[in-house]
């Protein structure tokens, strides 16, 4: 007998709501005005005013592992992404690898009769996945997501991305005035609006995670000319400012106190005038593009709300993955993955370019001095879980059809992983005990729809641990037990870290009932309780499999690498979109590139192979009329360029270039050479290359270019002529 197919689509419950999910990047609890910040952020108050904001809600400290507990309900280590995707290890817990056994709210949705789709930053697929060769599984549309468009890496340029459209590589629409954030708004207004036509009956969940506001700060100068001179006092009385708006609008306790800045951090006025004039114009910068990327969030708002829908959508909105990112040093930077790298560009070059700063030939992240400001009045920054500058961020949910107080303050205990058992609530939805064949793991958070209607009930959230780089805390009950990992400091974050034995780091313990903002460290005093804790801690690392201890920024390798250990390579037209992790390994030593091209009658034009973007990267190209061009930039510390005089005649040849290294370690210098059919066309020489990478975002790519581009070349630009194979060999 033949089997009949199930030809019934799934039903969702009905009046299920529809959901909005929105999570911003890098920005601390004291940024946004609704939470006592200085920047004017409209969508997040217009929602806060037509719902609930949330003081006491907390990410993991940084972004893979955040949005890996916040799409399943599960501890981060549980869901196997412990730690970023780029410091990925075989450590269990840190393999960057969402286990099957942790499904996505959307796998779930989607099963339950929902569509679904993605835009932005996804960050939840490790490197050596994420090429065309796949497996696709661990990208949006293998976890649940019927659509997506955005980028896979955890940061991306705003002016010239690198996209992928479900699992294709993608080129941004033209237009010189193109910005990613509005682009990903746009396609989630026409998804809604198509969602609407087609399906109307049938409620959607939609995950918009715009890269905004991670570095590199890029936003039009229109919105970061708003804020001229509105930092002039420095980051020292931005944070005083910040915490007097806080108590004037009740988001904090009127006790609560101010935490002192780490004496690591330079005071503002023991800056020179030109670092005041830098660190004031990257402020601004980052201002005008937390004010931009939230604009463009209430046009969202206001698409729901002209189509009816606004009603009965569940809008939640979390004003970061993490506190605010101090991870371009001290001084902050023009070009950060240079600083990041040990390869800060002098206070002159800043100057120099000062009004480049948030243009699209800039890469720029502000100084760790305005990361500690925006999250006053905590102490620390983002990577550090053990404070809650790292781990606590604004939340603001809306529903009307759910949620009548509205304008409410919700003072409950919360954590990412609330987020998934909240929508299943709403939605009337189980969590399911299997999904397609796999057992699953229980939720690990605590739904809060028991918070809507009532802001005094008590805390349902009553435990939960924090790690990322051996930073660690411990939340119970009202107490936190706080463990500061000095292995490396989080404006340090690209440099190897120091040997810091775990048994010597100093644990806090503060009483977060009556000390809002952990400024009261009550280890001496209460040394049963802090130990209660600290085995309460051991207990929980154990369960999420993460002992004994280990720092992710040192524990690295033991994952997949495409390239592995070969040294000899053979492209061809189509290897396109590659991670630069994933591609020839070049940095550090000597290696030679030989392109075999065809040149036809009328010539040639195009990028015929290049590595990362316009901040730092290399490329070697045919100029528009024909002549072949190379060139390597190292950030800020130097740039290489070599071209030929006459275009490439009509025929067969070969295109080399050799980079004699100099050795001696990682970060130094080498002699660049530019050969045509074995005749050298120039020579330069750079004094340093990165010690690294060029970028985490930008792409080794094959006949054409995908997000920014290294040379004087249209993005894209493609190779137009006989292209049989991209050689290197590396020594």
């Amino acid at each position: 007998m033949t089997e009949r197919p199930d030809l019934s689509l799934p039903v969702a419950p009905q009046g299920a709501p529809n959901v909005v999910l929105v999570m911003l990047d890098d920005v601390g609890f004291g940024a946004s005005a609704p939470f006592g910040g200085i920047i004017e952020t409209p969508a997040i108050s217009q929602l806060a005013e037509e719902g609930l904001r949330y003081n006491r809600f907390h990410t993991t400290a940084i972004c893979s592992p955040t949005r890996a507990a916040l799409l399943t309900g599960r501890d981060a280590h549980v869901a196997g992404v412990g730690t970023v995707m780029n410091s990925a290890n075989d450590q269990p817990g840190y393999q960057g690898i969402l286990r099957d056994s942790s499904a996505t709210i959307v796998t779930v949705l989607k099963q339950n009769g929902y569509s679904t789709a993605c835009f932005g930053k996804w960050h939840l697929a490790p490197a050596w996945e994420t090429s065309q060769v796949g497996p696709f599984d661990r990208w949006p549309t293998g976890r649940g997501f019927d659509t997506f468009y955005g980028f896979l890496g955890g940061e991306t340029h705003q002016y010239e991305p690198t996209l992928y459209a479900g699992t294709t590589p993608v080129h941004r629409p033209d237009g010189d005035d193109y910005h990613l954030t509005e682009d990903l708004v746009d396609r989630s207004i026409e998804w809604i609006q198509m969602q609407e036509s087609v399906a109307p009956d049938q409620p959607f969940m939609l995950y918009l995670a715009p890269g905004a506001t991670h570095a590199p700060l890029h936003v039009p100068s229109a919105w970061s000319e708003k804020y001229s001179g509105r930092f002039a006092q420095g980051w020292d009385v931005v944070r005083e400012e910040t915490l007097a708006r806080q108590k004037a609008l009740g988001v904090v306790p009127e006790d609560t106190v101010l935490t002192p800045r780490p004496e690591e951090l330079p005071a503002w006025d023991t800056l020179s005038d030109g670092q005041k004039q830098v660190a004031e114009r990257l402020m601004e910068v980052y201002a005008g593009f937390l004010e931009h990327t939230d604009t463009q969030i209430g046009r969202l708002v206001d698409a729901l709300k002209e189509s009816g829908q606004f009603e009965n959508t569940m809008f939640v909105y979390v004003v970061g993955d993490n506190g605010s990112s101090a991870e371009a040093g001290l001084l902050g930077s023009i070009n950060y993955f240079g600083a990041l790298q040990g390869m800060q560009e002098p206070l002159e070059t800043q100057l120099e370019r000062l009004d480049e700063i948030g243009g699209k030939k800039s890469y720029p992240q502000y100084p760790a001095g305005w990361a500690w400001a925006m999250t006053s009045p905590f102490q620390w920054v983002k990577q550090v879980a053990s404070h809650f500058g790292g781990t606590r961020n604004p939340m603001v949910v809306s529903w009307p059809a759910g949620i009548k107080d509205a304008g409410g303050l919700r003072t409950q205990f919360s954590h990412v992983n609330d987020v998934v058992p909240t929508i299943l609530e709403a939605a009337g939805i189980e969590a399911p005990k299997v999904v397609n064949g796999v057992e699953q793991s229980p939720m690990d958070g605590t739904s809060l729809v028991y918070s809507f209607a009532d802001g005094e009930v008590p805390e349902r959230h009553t435990t939960q641990y924090f790690e990322v780089y051996g930073h660690r805390s411990i939340y119970h009950e009202g107490w936190i037990a706080s463990a500061f990992h000095r292995a490396g400091m989080p404006w340090t974050v690209g440099l190897p870290p120091t040997d810091a034995p775990f048994d010597q780091d100093v644990w806090e313990l503060y009483d977060t009932t009556r000390d809002f903002s952990q400024a009261h460290d009550l280890a001496a005093s209460e040394p049963a309780r802090l130990a209660q804790l600290q085995e309460l801690f051991e207990r929980e690392a154990a369960r999420v499999e993460i002992l004994p201890l280990h720092d992710a920024r040192t524990r690295r390798g033991g994952t997949p690498n495409l390239a592995g250990n070969r040294t000899e390579f053979v492209y061809r037209r189509g290897a396109f979109g590659i991670p630069e992790s994933n591609g020839p390994r070049l940095n550090g030593r000597s290696w030679t590139m030989r392109a075999h091209v065809d040149v036809p009658e009328g010539g040639s034009r195009g990028v015929l192979a290049t590595m990362g973007g316009n901040t730092a990267g290399w490329a070697l190209w045919l100029t528009e009329d024909g002549r072949p061009e190379f060139r390597l930039r190292a950030f800020e510390a130097g740039t290489v360029s070599l071209a030929g005089d006459t275009a490439v005649a009509v025929g067969a040849h070969v295109l080399e270039v050799d980079v004699d290294y100099d050795g001696g370690g990682v970060g130094k210098g080498a002699t660049i050479t530019l050969s045509l059919d074995g005749v050298a066309l120039g020579s330069g020489r750079t004094e340093r290359t990165p010690r690294g990478f060029y970028s985490i975002d930008e792409t080794f790519d094959i006949a054409m270019t995908s997000g920014s581009p290294v040379g004087d070349y249209p993005h894209v630009f493609p190779f137009e002529g006989g292209l049989d194979r991209v050689e290197f060999s590396l020594r």
